[in-house]
């Protein structure tokens, strides 16, 4: 199983999220929100591609 990926999972209420996998050993780091469709999931996986890179990090604890 390659790392890190992002694993489409339907709930019991039949909503769709995902699932993102670490590299190092494989655990869950990030699950999103409950998508109405599958395409809707997808996109978010997207998004996350898309943006994470350039995301600042909010520390609300300071």
């Amino acid at each position: 199983m390659a790392f890190p990926k992002f694993e489409i999972k339907k709930s019991s209420n039949s909503k769709f999220y995902f699932n993102l996998r670490s590299k190092g050993n494989g655990e869950i780091i990030a699950t999103s929100e409950m998508y109405n469709s599958k395409q809707n999931c997808k996109n978010g996986i997207e998004a996350v591609k898309r943006d994470a890179p350039e995301a600042e990090i909010d520390d609300t604890t300071i």
